[in-house]
């Protein structure tokens, strides 16, 4: 929260209520759309999207308009300004003057968005951006250099044990993860268009199958307040699912992405062999 914005707003709303000319109820309902839009679009340190933005103006015009028709009075003082406004004859000069600024107004908006130059973001995004050598998770220290997913070797030396952790990955993921990842786990759930970043789609074939299972058990447990920088400007809605999961649970859902998707893990001999490809060739 930008400080430097709320600040003047409390102070500006304050001196309107100890103001010694009592202002109306219309201009309280205009004062509070304009404070609550002051402090939407300029208020926080990363922008909302002006779609956010219209829709909370939405609620609280809403809001405002029902606490105004509660009450005979209130009602009163927000209509009566109103009328006079538009009837009264000393108000006719200010009356064009709004009818001509208005779509006057929606031009120049209109014509300066059509004109805008393309602005660049701040710096780009790295969809999976490089994650530490080593995290905590549950107070316990995580190497994700060397490690490896504990239950992963089941598939060929206890198949029947594997199952049971899928089967258990399963769970995890639709009693969690399938809001936003969607049944499919195209990242199309019933949440997923609200959010920026839209979720991952784990079946599309340059996302998981290209990374390391640690990398998964490390964007899971940190989720999105865990990103580092090059993972925005838009943080990820990811909850930190270390708070919620047990790492065998985390461990367990990420066989079963796996599992579901019929991809496999990428390999750290490959990974290694790449690395070394790539060295040889400087």
């Amino acid at each position: 929260m930008n400080l430097l914005v709320l600040v003047p707003v409390v102070l500006v709303l304050l001196a309107l209520r100890l103001a010694p000319i009592r202002v109306n109820m219309l201009g309280w309902f205009f004062a509070w759309i304009a404070a609550i839009y002051t402090v939407l679009q300029w208020g926080f340190a990363v922008p909302i999207p002006q779609s956010v933005v219209k829709l909370y103006i939405g609620i609280v015009t809403l809001a405002l308009l029902a606490y105004v028709t509660s009450d005979r009075e209130r009602l009163r003082g927000f209509w009566d300004p109103l009328r006079a406004f538009l009837t009264e004859k000393r108000f006719v000069p200010l009356l064009v003057l709004v009818a001509l600024a208005i779509p006057a107004a929606v031009a120049v908006k209109i014509y300066l968005d059509v004109t805008a130059e393309p602005v660049p973001p701040a710096f780009g995004r790295t969809v999976h951006p490089a994650p530490p050598e080593q995290i905590t998770v549950h107070d316990q220290p995580v190497d994700l250099v060397t490690i490896t997913n504990p239950y992963r070797r089941l598939r060929e030396s206890d198949p029947a044990a594997f199952a049971e952790h899928v089967a258990e990955g399963r769970r995890v993921y639709y009693q969690n993860c399938f809001y936003c990842h969607g049944d499919l786990m195209r990242g199309e759930g019933m949440f997923a268009h609200g959010l920026n970043p839209i979720p991952t789609n784990f079946q599309d074939p340059g996302t998981i199958a290209q990374l390391q299972e640690s990398f998964l058990f490390w964007r899971i447990s940190k989720g999105g307040p865990g990103l580092p920088k090059e993972g925005g400007p838009w943080a990820s809605a990811m909850p930190a699912w270390e708070k919620f999961l047990s790492e065998e649970e985390m461990w367990d859902v990420i066989l079963f992405l796996y599992d579901f998707t019929g991809q496999s893990p990428r390999a750290r001999a490959h990974q290694e062999s790449t690395r070394q490809e790539a060295e040889g060739g400087e």
